[in-house]
């Protein structure tokens, strides 16, 4: 008898525990919401997580402020929001670096699989892989194969430019030479802007960039588009096929970005937020916003986007390990 009434004890207990979480998450929020940004203004990240900060707080009737906090490709403020209190109030929209920098930084004071709680995935932007024209056309290159066909050819030979190590255009790049067996020489710049500038001039002839940041380029015939990076195609480069499609099966490196809370955060609440980022992200002037900067929005539920992240953190993890990737 006296074991039935600690049981039910604990029981009630519980119950009584779980009730406020459930009324703190109904009643959410009562006040003012910070979003941090962990990279300069103006950026993708920063441009994407202020559309929806707006959408977010007309749903809320509450403000939501977005702040900037960059450094360290987003591992300064990461660490700060690992030992923030998990009430919903401080919330982060950062980038793919979040996944990648566990396998980059040996020395993180965090745990990126349990300091944090994944929110929603905010959106997705394709890179898309990119030849200069010039080269493309005195090597006969007009598709994915053709690359494959020449690098093969030619070992060592052709060096493919990106942002700089680690990022997600030297990544997708480390990705395609393990899953198509060619070898490119990696040229890391000090941002997208010179390495896309070598491309352009020639000095370079392959990248991986953003669509958004090529798409002039490709509509002017400077660059040769080859296939996009997504497993399905660009809105804006419709014509282009996928990797996948091109050959390279099972092919995705698409950029994209997260809103993540600190680890450890009532159930009820991650959910109750992330149900609310994706109707913000369902809303006609959203997705139109979105459009214009080359960006889908996400779609995954608050479950189904935790486990993206772990599979995206195993996925670079292993690219890093085989391509032997070091940040000097």
């Amino acid at each position: 008898m006296r074991t039935w009434l600690r049981i039910a004890a604990a029981l009630f207990a519980g119950a009584a525990t779980m009730a406020p979480l459930s009324a703190h998450a109904q009643n959410f929020p009562d006040h003012a919401v910070r979003v941090v940004v962990p990279f300069p203004p103006g950026g993708t990240t920063d441009i994407l997580a202020r559309m929806l900060a707006n959408a977010l707080g007309a749903e809320w009737k509450q403000p939501v402020v977005v702040e900037n906090k960059p450094g360290a490709s987003g591992t300064i403020f990461s660490e700060q929001l690992a030992r923030t209190a998990p009430d919903g109030y401080t919330l982060m929209v950062t980038a793919t670096h979040h996944v990648i920098n566990p396998a980059l930084y040996k020395n993180l004071r965090y745990d990126s699989r349990t300091d944090f709680t994944p929110i929603a995935q905010v959106a997705a932007v394709p890179n898309v892989l990119v030849v200069n024209a010039d080269f493309a056309q005195r090597n006969h290159i007009g598709s994915v194969s053709d690359l494959i066909a020449y690098a093969k050819a030619n070992p060592g030979k052709v060096n493919f430019g990106s942002a700089g190590t680690g990022g997600a255009n030297h990544l997708s790049g480390e990705l395609f030479k393990s899953m198509t067996g060619v070898s490119m020489v990696h040229i890391p710049y000090k941002g997208a802007a010179p390495a896309l500038n070598d491309l352009l001039g020639g000095q370079i002839p392959v990248m991986f960039d953003s669509v958004p940041g090529v798409l002039q380029h490709i509509k002017a015939g400077k660059l040769r588009a080859l296939g996009v990076t997504s497993l399905k195609r660009s809105p804006a480069l419709p014509d282009v096929p996928t990797l996948d499609e091109a050959g390279v099966k099972g092919f995705e490196a698409t950029a994209w970005f997260g809103m993540y809370a600190p680890g450890h955060m009532p159930q009820a609440l991650s959910e109750r937020i992330s149900r609310d980022v994706l109707a913000a992200l369902r809303t006609p002037a959203i997705r139109q916003q979105f459009a214009e900067q080359g960006a889908e929005p996400g779609a995954m539920t608050q479950p189904e986007f935790a486990r993206f992240v772990n599979a995206e953190m195993d996925k670079w993890a292993k690219v890093i390990a085989d391509a032997q990737v070091v940040i000097q």
